[in-house]
This record gives structure tokens, sequence and C-alpha cells, in this order.
């Protein structure tokens, strides 16, 4: 049974085959793997008169394009195809140098065109009618194509070859030692290995290549005294033609021949000459040749008008030399503006695509991770809307007016405060971290307010119950359809920026000690003014260095006193170490030096301190407790004491808060340290002064005692 193919099929088959056909041709591989068969079928079959010409003007237009590249190039591996380009011409001088020989002897006593008008016109343009001079010229030529340019540049290559071999592993050192070193980075320590590797590869090219050129002089010169030994024995054995005349044509058409001939190859081995210090190149041998040869316009139109100029000789073939001079200047005039669009384009889809595709993560330097965020807030991603809406921006803005508010409240500015998301935390919780250390965490509702009674009674709306995060206060999360009505009953209503900076503010004011550096510390005695730039020099470092006088203001924000009156501050501290240097002790003398400030601080809005007294008998008790001298005094109270201490302070004060009040604890100034020191364990926001820092124009009021 036959099998019968779909003709459908077959045509499908068939464009298939014509498009890889034509995409292979595209590519310039069969287009280039035919021009060398051509140049091995020359060989072989004779060619007719016209087709020698035409190539004998492409062996000529072909040299002169190789010693312009060779010229045009800045660098060496520019043009690293050079030894293929080499060898190809070298084969296609020979091919030509065979054909015609073929036409030299064989129709040589036809007369002086038997081989071409290109030989001819050679031969009559040199001889000049006598043939003794165009032997003469000849034969110079060919001793300086052989002798000096030939030679010497084989001899450049084989020693440039071996110095390029022994400079290779101190080469490879350097690069190893520079990427050792950091000087350069890892891509480009593997692109100097590849550039060092292309160009031991094209010396060892080179150094072989340099004999195709000695070769190819060599057979010019054998391939010549065949042509007027053999062509005479022919012209007179064969063809009864007299010495004379034999003598006269077969002389014209082998010189003429010759000088077709040698006249690219000195031209080629002079580029040969100029290229020894040339590196390899890479990708496949089409591209490499086509590419760079086409590479420089100049170089184009500079062989396009030489090719010219010889076509216009008396007795030239001018259509050959015309149309290929036409066809080098429309290259060296079209060729850059193709190149330029494609690299237009080029460039426009890398643009599009750099646009498109996700930028690529840069390796932060190893000195990033030892940096340490003062102040962070990180966000679930429930709550990112406060950063990234309209809405959303009054985060960051009353984040910016709470660094200028702690700036005119305590004195320091505050550090920067860097917000960034984490998916791992739930989403509508944020973390404030100080010091990468978790500070405090909160839930809010971005949608929703918060809303608390003053009175501490149930909230009588509908919403989700919560916890005040700051303070710990009971609350509820509120639609804000609800706000109006809620202000109307009496509520505090917040929004959700708002509970999350006031959480921020107070962690901050609880953590603004540590956040006092050193740095900070001497950046405010840079920003003093000059009047009072005198004070600072007398007294840092002659009386306190820096450390200590940082000590000392994070005592005072400590218990959040605010530092802001730096001149006060100094001269405390210069008043103070004229008799002790006992950090504790000098900071209880500035304290008394702020008394105004402290005393205003602590001052209700009825114009008075509430005060909260500690009774003869405790104040007695602290003071046989504490011993040692200097800056080893410790208070020593038995645990039982202090835990009666404790409670009879809790009991105290809790009493007093239900009432409303927010009393000072007042102790006398040899013990307050130490009073501080266990009130701080158990109720840190408390206040704790001594008489000293009663100012004598405050009102105060005692509400009890302990």
């Amino acid at each position: 049974m036959t099998d019968q193919k779909d003709p459908q099929s077959n045509l499908a088959s068939g464009k298939d085959a014509l498009r890889l056909t034509v995409e292979a041709v595209k590519r310039g591989e069969v287009g280039f793997a035919l021009a060398i068969l051509t140049i091995v079928v020359v060989l072989i079959i004779p060619l007719p008169t016209f087709l020698l010409d035409i190539g004998l003007t492409i062996s000529f237009a072909f040299s002169i394009l190789i010693l312009m590249v060779v010229l045009s190039i800045q660098k060496p591996l520019e043009f690293s195809s050079f030894p293929t380009i080499l060898l190809v011409s070298t084969m296609l001088r020979l091919s030509l140098n065979l054909a015609s020989t073929r036409l030299i002897l064989g129709e040589g006593h036809n007369g002086a065109s038997a081989a071409g008008h290109v030989i001819e016109t050679f031969g009559n343009f040199i001889m000049g009618g006598n043939f003794i001079i165009g032997v003469t010229v000849f034969g110079i030529l060919m001793l300086v194509n052989f002798s000096v340019i030939t030679k010497g540049s084989g001899r450049i290559a084989e020693v440039a070859a071996r110095f390029t071999l022994d400079a290779m592993p101190g080469k490879q050192m350097a690069i190893d030692a520079d990427l050792s070193s950091g000087l350069i980075d890892e891509a480009t320590a593997r692109a100097r290995r590849k550039e060092l590797e292309d160009e031991s590869q094209f010396f060892g090219s080179m150094d072989g290549a340099s004999k195709f050129v000695r070769g190819d002089a060599v057979a010019g010169l054998v391939i010549t005294f065949v042509n007027i030994i053999v062509g005479m024995i022919i012209g007179i054995g064969q063809k009864e033609m007299t010495f004379v005349e034999a003598g006269q044509t077969y002389t014209l058409l082998t010189v003429g021949d010759g000088l077709v001939s040698q006249i690219p190859a000195l031209l080629v081995s002079l580029a040969a000459g100029l290229m020894v210090s040339k590196s390899g190149s890479t990708g496949s041998t089409d591209k490499a040749v086509i590419g760079q040869l086409t590479f420089y316009p100049t170089a184009l139109g500079l062989t396009a008008a030489v090719v010219m100029a010889v076509g216009l000789l008396p007795g030239m073939p001018k259509i050959s030399f015309g149309l290929l001079a036409i066809g080098l200047a429309a290259a060296a005039y079209f060729l850059p503006r193709s190149r330029l669009m494609k690299e237009a384009l080029e460039a426009k889809q890398e643009a599009q695509a750099a646009a498109t595709a996700p930028p690529p993560v840069a390796d932060e330097p190893i000195a990033t991770a030892l940096a340490i965020d003062l102040v962070r807030l990180e966000l679930g991603y429930g709550l990112l809307s406060l950063i990234n809406s309209e809405a959303g921006h009054r985060l960051t803005d009353q984040i910016k007016g709470l660094r200028r508010q702690l700036a005119g409240e305590i004195g320091i500015i505050m550090p920067a405060v860097r917000i960034q998301d984490n998916l791992q935390l739930p989403p509508n919780t944020y973390l404030i971290r100080i010091k990468e250390i978790e500070a405090g965490r909160g839930d809010v509702r971005p949608n929703m307010l918060l809303c608390m009674d003053p009175r501490g009674d149930r909230i009588g709306l509908p919403g989700e119950a919560t916890t005040e995060p700051t303070f710990g206060l009971p609350a509820m999360w509120i639609d804000m359809a609800y706000r109006e009505e809620a202000l109307f009953k009496g509520y505090t209503v917040v929004d959700p920026p708002t509970v999350l900076t006031t959480h921020l503010t107070e962690m901050i004011k609880d953590n603004m000690a540590d956040l006092l550096s050193y740095a900070e510390t001497q950046k405010l005695l840079d920003e003093m003014g000059k009047e009072h730039q005198k004070l600072v020099a007398d007294v840092v470092p002659g009386q306190i260095n820096i450390g200590g006088l940082q000590r000392v203001l994070q005592n005072l924000l400590g218990e959040r006193i605010s530092v802001r009156d730096l001149p006060t501050i100094l001269e405390g501290v210069a008043e103070a170490t004229a008799y002790t240097r006992n950090m504790t002790q000098i900071t209880e003398h500035v304290r008394a030096r702020l008394a105004r400030q402290i005393s205003d601080a602590n001052t209700n809005d009825l114009g008075y301190i509430p005060l909260v007294t500690l009774s003869p008998e405790w104040e007695q008790a602290f003071a046989e407790s504490i011993v040692g001298d200097g800056d080893d005094r410790q208070l020593t109270m038995a645990p039982s004491h202090l835990q009666q201490f404790i409670t009879s302070v809790r009991q105290t004060f809790e009493k007093f808060a239900m009432q409303g009040e927010s009393p000072v604890l007042l102790t006398s100034p040899g013990i307050r340290p130490f009073v501080r020191s266990i009130i701080e364990r158990f109720r840190p926001a408390t206040v704790v002064m001594s008489q000293n820092e009663i100012h004598p124009k405050a009102k105060i009021k005692t509400l009890g005692q302990i």
C-alpha cells in the first residue's frame, strides 16, 4: 500500500525549510561558508577572464579594507579576528594566482589580454613597454614583502607570543591580589581574566598566522618563475612563437599577475605587522569577521575612494571597480545609521525591561549590620494605610511635630524615627523599639476612633472594648459616625495616629536617658549661643568631662527633668565639682539649681504643689540605712522594712489617685536619691522631690504623710 502524503503537510514542511534557510542566511553562517567553499572551488575549476577580473578586484579591495581597519582601531581587542581574516585573504590570493596561472599558460599565446584586463593593465602600467623594468620593479616588491615586512612581522609575533605567555602568571597574580584587597569586585576580576586569556590566544594565533604571510610570499615568488619559464616553453615549443614575442607576452602577463597578487599581499603583510599586539576574539567566526570589518564607516569610505581612484586608471575595468566602490560607499553611509537605529531600539527595550523588572537587590556593606536604629516603629500590614493614604500622612506629620515638641519640653532633639512594616505582627498591631529592644506595643483600628471616659464609667456607645495602650485605661473603639455623640457625652475621642503618637511620646520620654549619647551631648554644647561658650570652656573639660556631663544629664532625663536650661546646669556642675566628684551628689546640686523649673513642672492647675511627706520615722530609717562615703554610699535597709515602705507608698498614692490627685513625694535632700531608686521600680511616674527643690515662691499643699 502506497503512503499518500498530504499536500498541505508538504507545503508546510517546505515553508519551514525555506524559513530555516532564510534565517541561516540572515545569521551569515551560510554566506560565510559559501564564500570559503567558493575559494576552494576556484583552486579546482578554471575561471573565465571576467570572473578573474572580479575576483582580483575583490582581493585588492579586501586587502585595503584590512589595512584601513587596522589603522582605525583604538584597542587591540577590537580586531581580534585578524588571524582568521589573514588566512582567508591568503587563500583568496592563492586561488586567484592558480586561476590566473591556468589562463596565462593556456591562453597566453592569444595576447596580453588572455588573463583579463586587470592583469594586462597592471603589466602595461608598471612595465611601460619595457619588460626589464617591469621585472625589476616586481622583484623589488617581492624583496620588500618577503625579506622586510613578512620576516619582521613574523619575528615580532613570535617574540610577543613568548613574552605574553611568560607574563601570564604575574598578571594573574596581580588580578587575584586586587580582588583580595577589595580594589575590584568579582565581575571585574572575571572580565580581566577573560581579557588576559583572549590576549594569550591572540598572540599564539598571530605567531602561526605570520607563517601564512611568509608562505604566501614564497608561493608568489615560485608562481612568478613558473609562469615565465613554463609560459615561454609553451609559447616557443607549442605555439610557434618567437623568443621575443614569447618573452614580451608571458613576462607582461606574469608581472601583471604578480603585481595584482603581491600588492594586496604587501598591504596584508603590513597590516599583520601592525596587529601583532592585538588580543583574541570570541563568538562565531562570521560575526567576528563581518561585524569588525564593517564596524568603521570611515575605513569603508576610504576604501571606496581608493578603489574608485584605481578604477579610473587607463584601461582598468571601470564597471567592476565602480560597482565595488559604490557598494563600499553605500555601506559606509547606511551601516552607521542602521547600527544607531538598532542600538536605539535595544536601549529602548532595555529601558522597558528595566522598568518592568524588579530592581536588583544591592549588596549592603557589612557595616550596616552593626548599625542600630535608636527609635523604630514597626507596623502590621493593616496599619500601612496610616502611612500610604492621604489621611495617613497625619502619622508622619505628627511624628515631625513630636520631635519639635520634645525639643521644647525636654531640651534635646529626639532621634529620627524609622518606620517599617513587619509582616510577622498581627495586622492591627504596632511595635515600638528603643535601640532595637521592644519598649511597647499596642493595637489600633485604622478606620475607627478610640473613646475613653475621663470619669472611668462604662461607655454607652456600641463598639469594641479595649485598653488604651499608653496608660492602660479602659477604652472602646467606636465607629467614626459616633464622633459627635461621643463628644456630646463628654468622652475623650482620639484618632488612631494620635493614639500611636501618644504611646511613642511616652516611650521616648521613659527612655530619653538611654537615647542621650556622647555625641549628642557634645552637639548640645556646640549649639549653645556665643554668650555661653566661655562658660562651656571653663567647665568642660576642666571641671568635668563630656562623659561626666552626659551622666548628669541622663540622671535628670531619667526623672523627666528638662535639660533645656543647659547654662544653669553647667553652673550647678561647676559649683558641685568644687567639693565632690560623685555624680549623684552633683546631680542633686543641679536639681537644687533647677528648683524653679522643677517646682513649676509639678504645680497643678490650682496653682500649688500637692505633697506627701515622709514621716520622721521613715526619714530616720533611711538615713540610718545609708552606709559608706562618697561614691560608695548605698542603701542597706532590711527587705522587710523595704516591703513595708513599698506597701505604705502604694496605699497612700492609690488613695489620692482615686481622689483625682497626683501628689509629689517630699523627702530630705540626703535620702532623696535612695527613695527615688525604690519608688521608680513600682511607681515610675511618681515624682520624688527634696526640700531643696521647692522654690521659695512656690505654693505647696501637704495632702498626707507616709
